[in-house]
């Protein structure tokens, strides 16, 4: 069984002063820090449920998942700076220290935050000021872990959240109630 080891966030935020939607994780898993980047597990469906959204072939190399978020208004990062975890076992993270995301939101013009699961949503909702937690929407996990949703259903769900900050539709008309 795995030990618990302290881990901090060893990416910097992906934004720029167009980025209008913040996708928050929880904290890189070990196979996103090995592979050094955003959802590096080969079986996370983030970055192949982004391209099925946009319609583009999945971006392999770091450049080329920068340059999808940037080119369609997103920003990335997490909402843990640094916690104990064993593995990368969500259900384990205990000792947390939030990330400030004061930055970004100064540097953008953010009008959506889409948490990448429970755990990032949790964290979120437990760590932000309320002026942040009311921009937030809870969206099922890419993770291999959350076998409940294949990527079809991820597709179509965050499709619907992405489009309706661009199109200006009202979350609570358009969002599917997924849980």
């Amino acid at each position: 069984m795995a030990e618990y080891e302290r881990v901090t966030q060893p990416f910097a935020p992906v934004y720029d002063r167009d980025s209008r939607i913040l996708i928050l994780g929880s904290l890189p898993s070990v196979k996103s820090r090995e592979q050094g980047f955003y959802y590096g597990h080969a079986r996370n469906r983030f970055w192949p449920m982004l391209a099925a959204v946009y319609r583009e072939p999945v971006p392999e190399s770091i450049p080329e998942k920068k340059a999808l978020l940037l080119r369609h208004g997103l920003a990335v990062y997490d909402v843990i700076e640094s916690c104990e975890i064993k593995g990368s076992s969500d259900s384990s993270i205990r000792n947390v220290k939030a990330a400030d995301i004061r930055t970004i939101m100064e540097k953008c013009r953010i009008e959506r935050i889409l948490a990448n699961g429970r755990t990032a949503a949790k964290y979120f909702k437990t760590y932000q000021p309320a002026s942040y937690r009311q921009m937030l929407i809870e969206l099922p996990s890419t993770s291999p872990a959350n076998a409940a949703f294949s990527l079809e259903k991820l597709v179509e769900i965050w499709g619907t959240a992405i489009s309706s900050v661009f199109e200006g539709a009202e979350e609570s008309h358009i969002l599917p109630d997924y849980i």
